[in-house]
């Protein structure tokens, strides 16, 4: 079935409101038989008559005039999606797809997006939780515009990866524990432990630490969200490590934090696809890079 054009529909739209084929034809910088063209193709499409003439004046038949309304509508809609894609294409709007860590999105997630709101309010954020492996696959296919990861990474064909962040990993003790001010991973082994589980890049990181200076300890519970794992240290349920990012709040009064000997980092890359990046995107990436840490 062949379709409407949209110009046919303006034209007749411009016809109803003017009441005139010669100031149709004017107002839409056309000629004259062009526009007798456009109706004469409309007629012939939908198979009756949509103008007639009265005292001089055209106006819509019946059917017309259930065109001329559809029209309207179909003409505001085309638009508006112009409007909108012109808006993304300037970096004014539009939709960024992030993946990280449960960690990330926690903590340093809201703080770009703060940001973000009050420079680019109609740009929307899309976050994923996803494993650093799981970010930069979904980069490579084109369902993710921007990935926040673990460092190191083994480099991927098509994808950029930078350096981002280094937060130091602390230890988060119950406040009430008798404790050293610098934690060893002989100390530590012996207290009763929550820790990321092994899934994490932060698992394998705390693993090599507690490696260098003893056997590996046994976790009372492991889990992979951080905010769960604070409220078990401060419960009194055990000890952990956790980075200890500097835009983030202290722990409540019922944990204290110390740090590490030998001292522990975890570090962040932001990656994203080579080439040409869009408007939005570049947005975000500059948000996301003013909270860079080395």
């Amino acid at each position: 079935m062949r379709e409407i054009s949209l110009d046919r529909l303006r034209t007749l739209v411009a016809i109803a409101d003017l009441g005139s084929f010669a100031e149709a034809a004017r107002v839409l910088n056309l000629a004259p038989p062009t526009v007798s063209l456009h109706i004469a193709d409309l007629e012939a499409r939908v198979g009756a008559t949509l103008l007639s003439r009265t005292r001089g004046q055209v106006q819509p038949s019946v059917i017309g005039q259930t065109l001329v309304e559809r029209a309207r509508r179909l003409l505001a809609d085309a638009e508006q999606a112009l409007e909108d894609v012109q808006r993304q294409v300037l970096g004014l709007a539009g939709r960024v797809r992030v993946g990280a860590s449960t960690g990330v999105i926690a903590q340093l997630i809201p703080h770009a997006l703060e940001v973000l709101e009050q420079d680019h309010p109609d740009i929307d954020v899309q976050v994923a939780v996803l494993t650093s492996q799981q970010t930069l696959q979904k980069l490579a296919d084109g369902s993710l515009d921007i990935g926040l990861v673990a460092l190191p990474q083994p480099p991927v064909k098509g994808l950029q990866l930078k350096a981002w962040r280094r937060d130091p990993v602390m230890a988060f003790l119950p406040a009430r524990w008798q404790s050293p001010a610098l934690i060893s991973p002989t100390w530590l082994a012996a207290q009763p432990l929550i820790l990321n589980d092994n899934s994490t890049r932060l698992s394998r990181l705390t693993a090599e630490w507690f490696a260098s200076d003893g056997p590996q300890p046994v976790a009372r519970i492991q889990l992979n969200y951080n905010d769960a794992i604070k409220s078990l240290v401060a419960a009194g349920y055990g000890a952990t490590l956790l980075p200890h990012e500097t835009l983030t709040p202290l722990p409540d009064s019922r944990i204290a934090m110390r740090p590490l000997n030998p001292p522990l980092w975890r570090e962040l890359g932001i990656a994203h696809r080579s080439g040409e990046i869009e408007r939005t995107t570049r947005h975000v990436l500059e948000v996301l890079w003013g909270l860079s840490v080395d």
